[in-house]
């Protein structure tokens, strides 16, 4: 009798410890809470006075605000109750070193641009140095206007790897391969050569993917690319390239090669495999059958396209035929910046003059591109993208505080037409906030921008020469 008492009261201990541990909800690291909460997940749920529970590196769960109170007890919480709570942005194309190069040759199209200011400023000027300083300018600027991925190509790609580390950004990063002698290698076989211990070193990495990244079907030899490809095969890793960027590409190609660009490349076997290719202007009916065939991932860059007059790519057709299609700034010296924010507004608005039809490229559209849309552009729609359970904890809160954030009648207009990137309060990546209060945690902003101006100095006065 006095055994069936105890083993009835350590019952019900048990019961009430568990009672307990449930009232209290289940741990979690942090609690972000907002005014709405954007999931962009497949029913595009938008969640009024919502909140998100993370665990590590990733999203636990997602719903009302008072739901997830209930089921979770958080170390740490953000709640912003006059913000909008969103997933991460996903800058699809850039070169971030060459923010130290922003304003130094404008108003040019990309052939003089390229061959008579940034080839020749990059070969005097471009070395591992100047790459840490110019990545962490570009990391700055992106995480604090609410970019935690980025697809980058450039040169020395393993500094840029430990800068976007260090600034607790996920990157998708490309080291370049072009037919010249370049910053960091001097030929081609030496760039692919290093691009391979590249991928050693980063072979498993929480935020790093590495990627070969031949520049252009212009700028290297047929062997070049394939063998660029082989490689990316070898390691299971993305091949970054540029493609039907301008006419002119075009017209070299089918002058040479009898054939588009993108066909070009596709019948050298460029695009067998995981394939980023940025721009996508100069693409025909053809051309969009053999990428959605392939499973090539685009990047539209409307600031830079714009700026340099390469054309305006057929965004609203390539989604329309099932191609994802995200979007990118392109490098800051041919933007000039790196605020994605902008470039969804921007997208928006160039897609309805080109159809002239204001219902081309609706903004939850837009917006999409920058993150679900986007992360299936780069491969990674099982990672980030949207605000799920299991994917990583890459968000952003963006506040609705300011006069032209006011007053709201739809989330998807005001994210894509009237916020800015100015608005982003707070940043998380991969479970790590990076950004608070519009303050970086991770990059001293203050040192950054004092060896920007060192740059500035040195870049004129070796152009001077």
């Amino acid at each position: 009798m006095h055994r069936s008492s105890n083993n009835r009261t350590a019952r019900l201990s048990l019961f009430l410890l568990i009672a307990a541990v449930a009232a209290r909800g289940a741990p979690a690291d942090w609690i972000w809470s907002a005014r709405y909460v954007v999931t962009m997940d497949a029913q595009r749920r938008v969640i009024e006075n919502g909140a998100v529970a993370i665990v590590g590196d990733h999203i636990a769960a997602v719903g009302p605000r008072a739901e997830i109170d209930r089921a979770w007890q958080a170390k740490q919480r953000l709640d912003r109750p006059n913000a909008i709570l969103a997933p991460g942005l996903i800058n699809a194309h850039t070169h971030v070193p060459m923010s130290l190069f922003r304003g130094m040759a404008d108003d040019l199209d990309l052939q003089d641009w390229l061959e008579h200011y940034i080839f020749p400023a990059e070969a005097k000027n471009v070395d591992a140095d100047f790459v840490r300083w110019g990545a962490r300018l570009s990391c700055l600027e992106m995480a604090l206007s609410g970019t935690t991925a980025f697809v980058d190509m450039y040169y020395f790609e393993d500094s840029i790897a430990a800068v976007a580390k260090e600034a607790g950004m996920r990157g998708i990063l490309g080291e370049t391969i072009i037919g010249f002698p370049a910053p960091d290698y001097k030929t081609s076989s030496e760039s692919l050569a290093a691009t391979e211990r590249f991928f050693r070193e980063f072979s498993n990495d929480a935020l790093i993917i590495p990627a070969v990244a031949p520049h252009a079907i212009y700028t290297n030899s047929e062997d070049t690319l394939k063998r660029s490809r082989a490689l990316a095969g070898r390691y299971h890793r993305p091949l970054v390239i540029h493609l039907a960027e301008t006419k002119k590409e075009n017209e070299d190609a089918l002058a040479k090669y009898k054939m588009t660009a993108a066909a070009a490349l596709d019948s050298m076997g460029v695009f067998h495999g995981w394939t980023i290719a940025a721009h996508g202007v100069w693409l025909n009916d053809a051309d969009l059958k053999i990428l959605k065939a392939r499973g090539v991932g685009l990047a539209h860059n409307p600031s830079s396209n714009m700026k340099l007059a390469s054309g305006i790519a057929p965004v609203a057709k390539i989604l329309g035929q099932g191609i994802a299609m995200g979007l990118g700034t392109d490098g800051a010296a041919s933007n000039n910046d790196q605020d994605l924010m902008r470039e969804i507004d921007l997208a928006a608005k160039l897609q309805k003059v080109a159809a002239g039809d204001p219902r081309a490229l609706p903004a939850e559209e837009a917006f999409a591109m920058a993150t679900i849309t986007g992360a299936r552009a780069i491969g990674l729609e099982k990672m980030i993208g949207s605000i799920e359970p299991s994917k990583r904890a890459d968000l952003i809160e963006i506040s609705l505080g300011a006069p032209h954030a006011s007053p709201l009648y739809n989330v998807y207009s005001q994210l894509v037409y009237s916020l800015q990137g100015s608005d982003v309060s707070d940043v998380m990546v991969n479970g790590r906030a990076i950004v608070r209060d519009r303050k970086m945690l991770t990059l001293d902003e203050a040192a950054v921008l004092a060896k920007a101006a060192e740059y500035r100095e040195k870049i004129r006065k070796s152009l001077r020469r």
